[in-house]
Order: C-alpha cells, then structure tokens, then sequence
C-alpha cells in the first residue's frame, strides 16, 4: 500500500483531517470498524504513538469510539448519544430536557451585521433562518432564531430542526460549540411563543457551532424560561 503524503501542518493534526475526510466522504461510514492503529500508522508512514495521538483528537470530537478489545468503530451522528449533544437544557430537578422541536418558518435572507459576524461571512452573503420552539410535553420553554450559511446548506426542505442531521447531510463533521449565556427580556415572538408578558426575563442563549477546523455552520439566539437551568459547555 502506498503512503499517503501529508503537508506541513503538525502531523498529528494532518492525521486527524486525513481520517477525517474519510468519514466526511463516506469511505468510512457510520458504526464501520476502521483499520487498527498500526496498519493506520504504516500507511500513513508515522509511529504508532502519533496516529494514537491523532485517533485520540478524533475520539475527543465525537467522531470515532475505541472499543477495549474490539476495535475502533465510527460514531453514527444521529445516534441517540450525540443527537442532542448541542442542547444541555435541564430543568430545576437537574434532569436533561429534549423535548419536541417545532420549526414555525424557514426563509432565506441576506446576511446582516450580526450574522456576519457570528458567521464569519461577508455582508449580504445567503443565510438561512429558521424560527423554531421546544416543547417539554405540551409547555413551550425556549424559543430559538438560527442561521445557517446557504452556501453549506443549500436545502432546508429535509429535516432543519438539528444541525446533526444538516451536518451529515451534506459532508460536515461538527467540532465544538462556543457558548453564552445572559439574562435579558422576551422579544415579542419569544414571548408569544413561551406565553410570557413581553420583556418577561429570560435566560438569553447565544450560541456557534463549528466544524472540527473550525468553521462556524450555525449560530443560535434561543430565549429560555428561568424555570429551566442550562449546562454550557465545549463539545
């Protein structure tokens, strides 16, 4: 077998995105067995040690799971582990809050100020944006404004509500949240939505999810009842 020749970055982060692109594409698909972390290390031409190192890094972004004595399989995105990995609601008993998810419009724009900042875009680049409420039962307790860049998402007809899916969808391996948490009041939608007084106080949830290089692929302005906590934390 060939080697496969690597560029100038660190080599265990070229390792990293070498995998990587293998799930991304499809060669390595969801719940398969890779190869073992020697024949990886002599087809890439490195030590054991730093193909450990980079499968450590690949482990870490919820990418691939190492099975003691069974082997090394990819993690499947819409699995039920890591489907809601980017929503750490809980209520006051400290019990995690999925809920339903209910999409109220989807429409495409141009990107403002803010989404261009948040986004990393130009002015007036396409986004989407999506407007959706969670449920816990039949109580509405966050609201939520996102949007997406058109140019990695050019269809929205399947599915919008989870950036996993999206994620998958089109080839994109998701990497770390950044996240801010405020008080502020209720916008008159977020309002409506939670059936609170408008500027009601509200825990104010901004949120960027990246890919594992680091491109930001949504951002996330949700409005929560305080009768809710929230767990922010890297992915």
């Amino acid at each position: 077998m060939s080697r496969v020749q690597l560029a100038t970055r660190p080599i265990y982060m070229q390792l990293r995105d070498a995998l990587a692109e293998r799930i991304a594409s499809g060669q390595w698909k969801p719940g398969a067995a890779i190869p073992n972390e020697g024949d990886l290390a002599r087809e890439f031409g490195v030590s054991p040690g730093t193909m450990r190192k980079a499968l450590s890094l690949l482990e870490t972004e919820h990418l691939i799971t190492r099975r003691q004595g069974r082997g090394t399989f990819v993690n499947d995105p819409a699995s039920e582990g890591l489907v809601d990995r980017f929503c750490n609601v809980r209520g006051l008993e400290g019990k995690p809050i999925v809920g339903r998810v209910e999409v109220s419009e989807v429409s495409e724009a141009t990107a403002n100020e803010m989404e261009s900042e948040r986004l990393q875009l130009r002015i007036e680049d396409p986004v989407w944006r999506i407007r959706r409420v969670r449920y816990e039962a039949d109580s509405a307790f966050m609201y939520e404004e996102v949007s997406l860049p058109a140019e990695l998402f050019p269809d929205l007809s399947d599915n919008p509500s989870r950036i996993v899916f999206l994620a998958h969808r089109y080839g994109l391996l998701l990497g770390k949240a950044e996240e801010r948490l405020a008080v502020g009041k209720a916008s008159g939608p977020a309002a409506a939505a939670l059936r609170v007084a408008p500027a009601s106080p509200v825990m104010v949830l901004d949120r960027v999810v990246r890919t594992i290089d680091g491109r930001p692929v949504e951002w996330r302005l949700a409005q929560c009842h305080l009768a809710t906590r929230y767990v922010a934390q890297m992915h």
